[in-house]
């Protein structure tokens, strides 16, 4: 059921009955749906959840300035408090899981544990833009080339998600892709599983043993032969994960 939070700024889908103790980030131009099977599977288990359309994308309209996955934390924080009485297993996927992990760090009230799913978490884990559009965006900042020269280059060399983006989104997702969260991963005290599957060639394994290194106690699941979209191809073992974090 479709439902809205924070005076309808934020729309979720919610799962099962009773309180709620799962909330369910999704990745970068994704949206809530993505957790349908696993909050399914939650949902049969006893497990009441929400997962939530991020700001910008799905049902819940766009934020109302351009910020990374700290702001995000800041504008979804509310609605995670609305949500549940007492804190929740916050599982982010993608882009979703820097938010959740910025939320854990700043409001460690609402979070009972972390559940990361290829999340890029440390800068250089997005590939760099190539050298040729650098370059154009050298010429572009001393005012040698104008910006439509300039919007040329980015969607000849930018990636699939930047260049499906644009206005805030664009600013958004420049803005998290310059982030990196060394610092909020030093200061979670709660528990945190790592996900990840073997094929992930957005957010390669290697990102998640390098997070658990920063991360004392926290744990990593790997599954074979899965790419970077374990919500959708892995639902069953993303649900176990949950149900663990919900035990811890």
């Amino acid at each position: 059921m479709l439902r809205s939070y924070v005076d309808s700024t934020l729309f979720g889908e919610s799962y099962g009955q009773g309180p709620v103790r799962v909330v369910l980030l999704h990745g970068w131009a994704r949206r809530a749906e993505d957790f349908h099977a696993t909050a399914n599977l939650l949902a049969d288990r006893g497990v009441a959840s929400v997962a939530l359309d991020l700001p910008g994308f799905g049902a819940s309209p766009l934020p109302a300035r351009a910020g990374g996955a700290r702001h995000y934390a800041q504008l979804l924080a509310p609605a995670v408090s609305e949500i549940a009485d007492g804190p929740v297993v916050l599982v982010g996927h993608s882009f979703g899981g820097r938010v959740a992990l910025v939320m854990a760090a700043e409001h460690p009230e609402l979070v009972a544990s972390l559940v990361l799913v290829g999340v890029p978490l440390m800068r250089g884990a997005a590939p760099r833009p190539p050298a040729a559009y650098r370059w154009w965006r050298w010429l572009r900042a001393r005012g040698l080339i104008s910006e439509a020269r300039l919007e040329a280059a980015r969607q000849r060399y930018g990636s699939n998600d930047y260049r499906r983006a644009s206005g805030v989104l664009r600013d958004v997702f420049v803005a998290s892709v310059n982030e990196s969260y060394e610092d909020e991963l030093a200061r979670v005290h709660v528990p945190v599983a790592l996900v990840w599957g073997t094929r992930d060639s957005e957010v390669p394994l290697e990102v998640a043993e390098r997070a658990r290194s920063l991360v004392p106690g926290s744990t990593l699941r790997v599954i074979e032969d899965v790419g970077h979209l374990v919500p959708i191809e892995a639902p069953d073992e993303l649900a176990e994960v949950v149900e663990s974090a919900l035990r811890s």
